[in-house]
């Protein structure tokens, strides 16, 4: 079942004996988690009803007494397991798993893990209940993952907004989704389309100083723009880490140079050939135009080198502003 489906069968109240969450991206299985915990229950069934385990503290045997217990004046109980990925006997579980109780509600957080497909655990859980894996988004899917996120809540938000909220949270689904929570209650309901401004009051990214804005001026070689945004990153190193600002430099080149390669480079061709928003092909056709294939070559060959630098490799300098300063010189000359 994907993450959709399970959340619109819990809504029904259609519920599966076990939900086993498992992998890489936490926020599917927190949200997943949280739902069952705030919406199987009335408030005062849960003192009796609702248990809490974490995985360091107990073992398969103990979870299967608890899965195996009966509700007190509640059509259910729900059992939670949290950090599951630290019980080391978690294939024991398959016990319970073959043969569940109708009346219990068994959770299971196995989280940045996945189990093995070929054993007893897995196929007992595929028959009885729910088996999630919560895969990492590729930084391409964000955009789309945050489009329909904020549709689900009746927002928007504009195409550069979006850019540098994922330009500086990366593909933290945690992170985004309490970062749009505090733009919720910042702006109040009236507000339906999120911008930058409201990015930069609200959460303190500036709408000018960013990595989405330094690429747009290292490839349109705005040398004064570029400059100006390095100045205030070196201002401000912790939230600009150069290793963040050169792998998203890195990041637009390795694109561009297969940009430059692409036979049909018509925007819906580009933008699928690349997975991009079309709404950015102009920026390649741009690069293209400023930025040979040669010269892409040699840039991502000097971001390499800067990115060892950067860490430390046979090179003593410790002023990250100079050094980033000093690759974008040469990046656009």
């Amino acid at each position: 079942m994907t993450f959709e489906q399970i959340i619109q069968q819990l809504k029904k109240k259609e519920y599966s004996p076990i939900y086993f969450l498992m992998g890489d991206e936490p926020f599917y299985i927190d949200t997943i988690t949280n739902y069952i915990a705030d919406n199987v229950l009335k408030e005062e069934e849960k003192a009796f009803n609702q248990t809490i385990i974490y995985g360091k503290d107990t073992d398969a045997t103990n979870i299967v007494l608890a899965a195996r217990r009966y509700p007190m004046m509640a059509p259910y109980q729900v059992v939670i397991v949290k950090e599951a990925q630290n019980i080391k006997d978690i294939e024991k579980l398959a016990v319970y798993a073959e043969n569940p109780l109708t009346t219990t509600i068994l959770v299971v957080n196995y989280k940045y893990k996945t189990i093995d497909k070929r054993k007893k655990l897995y196929k007992a859980i595929s028959k009885q209940g729910v088996l999630f894996e919560s895969k990492k988004l590729y930084d391409n899917q964000v955009g789309s993952w945050l489009t329909s996120y904020l549709k689900s809540k009746g927002l928007s938000i504009d195409i550069t907004a979006s850019q540098i909220l994922i330009e500086y949270l990366g593909n933290d689904l945690s992170k985004i989704a309490h970062e749009i929570e505090k733009l919720q209650i910042a702006l109040g309901n009236k507000t339906k389309t999120i911008t930058a401004s409201d990015i930069e009051k609200n959460i303190g990214i500036s709408k000018e100083f960013n990595n989405f804005e330094l690429n747009k001026a290292v490839l349109q070689k705005n040398v004064v723009k570029a400059n100006r945004i390095i100045r205030s990153f070196a201002k401000n190193p912790k939230s600009y880490p150069i290793q963040v600002t050169i792998a998203t430099l890195f990041g637009y080149f390795q694109k561009l140079i297969a940009y430059h390669y692409l036979k049909d480079k018509s925007k819906m061709a580009v933008a699928s050939a690349l997975k991009i928003n079309p709404y950015f092909v102009s920026d390649y056709t741009t690069g293209a135009q400023k930025y040979s294939a040669r010269k892409v070559v040699q840039i991502i060959s000097l971001l390499r080198e800067y990115d060892m630098k950067s860490k430390g490799y046979n090179y003593a300098a410790t002023n990250d502003g100079e050094l980033l300063k000093e690759l974008i010189f040469k990046i656009m000359h």
